[in-house]
């Protein structure tokens, strides 16, 4: 799977799942572990891990497993490795708080890719 059909197919899953505020952002020249950062929020503890588990679950049927997901028990805040990308999929207070647009030196509109799908 190329570059381009991994964030479709993850722009695709979020926005099916009902994520909000999906920002895909092209990291490649920042980050030596991954070409695309995805974070979006889910409107509960329930709804990120339900997203996060529907994401694993498109590229598991698309012969691509994770290489890993990481959530806690109650998560704000579910983690999916695709290698090519991360997806940070995060309650709102969560993304609020940490604000990973800003870690990478971007702004909201700075991304490569913004979708509004609303849930």
């Amino acid at each position: 799977m190329d570059l381009q059909q991994m964030k479709d197919l993850i722009v695709n899953t979020l926005e099916d799942s009902k994520a909000r505020d999906i920002q895909v952002l092209d990291v490649a020249g920042l980050c030596s572990f991954t070409d695309l950062m995805v974070v979006a929020t889910g409107t509960s503890t329930t709804h990120v891990k339900s997203t996060g588990n529907a994401l694993a679950q498109a590229f598991k049927e698309a012969g691509e497993p994770p290489m890993g997901v990481e959530a806690g028990p109650e998560p704000d805040w579910v983690l999916v490795d695709l290698s090519g990308a991360v997806v940070h999929i995060m309650t709102e207070s969560a993304r609020a708080h940490y604000q990973l647009e800003k870690l990478w030196n971007l702004k909201p509109g700075d991304a490569s890719e913004k979708s509004s799908a609303n849930g």
